[in-house]
């Protein structure tokens, strides 16, 4: 009597990973920091802050004329989404600069500067929900929230180091790294605001 086998059944494929989210935020512990140059960072910063008053309102024109074209055609106009987040990279830069994070002085570029110890960058989304950017601002209300309690935990942080870093010249990498969180997650969400991605920011530190 001949007996048939009865093959088995294909394993069910793996899960698949979650992706990247698509805005991120990088900053490298430096192995020490200059006791007293960040008394003067606001003086050396003066050319970046002048620059800015300009590119701040360029920046707010370009990104209103965005969310229309969203609304309208479903895309994010590649050439302003460029100068948009330009303009945050830079910004973010100059903040890590101007918040003593680093003594590296920024570049004057809106290009990625791989090599710069503060890294802010948003992969191009090639469509856009028109629903979802007419609405950005009220969902990202929790997220302002949660991010206005934290930032009295921040600025407390930032004290703490700044005083350790005097007294040291060296930065406490704990502290360091869980500000370097707290930035990642509210860039993440003014990328959000700016309409670089139509993924909800995750509530998270990493």
């Amino acid at each position: 009597m001949t007996t048939v086998s009865t093959p088995m059944p294909a394993p069910p494929p793996p899960p698949a990973a979650p992706t990247k989210y698509p805005i991120t935020f990088e900053m490298d512990t430096p192995e020490k920091l200059s006791r007293w140059v960040w008394l003067f960072k606001g003086f050396l910063l003066i050319p970046h802050i002048l620059l800015f008053y300009v590119l701040g309102i360029l920046a707010e024109v370009a990104l209103f004329i965005s969310w229309l074209a969203i609304l309208i055609t479903g895309k994010y106009p590649r050439g302003l989404f460029n100068f948009i987040l330009g303009t945050a990279r830079w910004m973010a830069r100059v903040n890590g600069y101007g918040s003593h994070f680093t003594d590296k002085y920024p570049p004057f570029s809106m290009g990625t500067e791989a090599g710069y110890p503060v890294r802010f960058n948003a992969e191009y989304p090639e469509k856009s929900s028109r629903m979802k950017a007419f609405f950005r601002y009220f969902l990202a209300l929790p997220q302002f929230i949660v991010l206005g309690v934290i930032s009295v935990l921040f600025g407390v942080l930032w004290l703490v180091h700044m005083v350790l870093v005097v007294i040291t010249g060296k930065p406490n990498s704990g502290m360091f790294k869980l500000m370097t969180g707290i930035l990642r997650w509210n860039m993440r969400v003014q990328g959000y605001v700016m309409l670089f991605t139509d993924r909800y920011p995750p509530f998270s530190f990493d």
